[in-house]
């Protein structure tokens, strides 16, 4: 299981998801270019005393993160799907995609995408933190393929 960001905006939230992968020893790929200086000083002040960031790989951008040949579903996470996480039968080598906090993904990457799916919220509402999402999905993904840690 991986979590992977798309050119994301915000540092605070890649920090979160530096935390959360680090917690639940799920790998996390980050893609490029980024709404912020992505450096290894900005990124372990972010990571708190998470030790090393061996967990995290950065990617120049889409095509390089596709070149990468990580195994498994590509599985993106988007306001746009009709498809909710609580009816999908996760596996182990999925890879949980989450778009830009400001622009969602793109087309070429929801083509891209073996499955889209969202997080079911009050239909007043318009979205969740990228982080809280990503916690959410990590967890769900996790709890299905029986790979939490008690």
């Amino acid at each position: 299981m991986r979590l992977a960001l798309f050119q994301p905006d915000i540092p605070q939230n890649v920090g979160a998801c530096i935390r959360l992968s680090a917690c639940f020893g799920a790998p996390l790929d980050v893609i490029r270019p980024t709404g912020f200086a992505l450096d290894d000083r900005s990124m372990k002040r972010a990571a708190l005393d998470y030790g090393p960031l061996s967990h995290m790989t950065v990617h120049d951008d889409w095509d390089a993160y596709c070149a990468a040949g990580h195994p498994g579903r590509l599985i993106l996470f988007t306001t746009r799907a009709s498809e909710s996480l609580t009816g999908f039968a996760f596996r182990p080598d999925d890879r949980l995609l989450f778009g830009r906090e400001t622009a969602g993904a793109p087309d070429h990457v929801h083509e891209a995408a073996d499955a889209r799916l969202f997080i079911p919220i009050r239909p007043e509402t318009r979205s969740l933190n990228l982080a809280t999402s990503a916690a959410i999905a990590l967890f769900e993904a996790l709890r299905q393929t029986g790979e939490l840690e008690p």
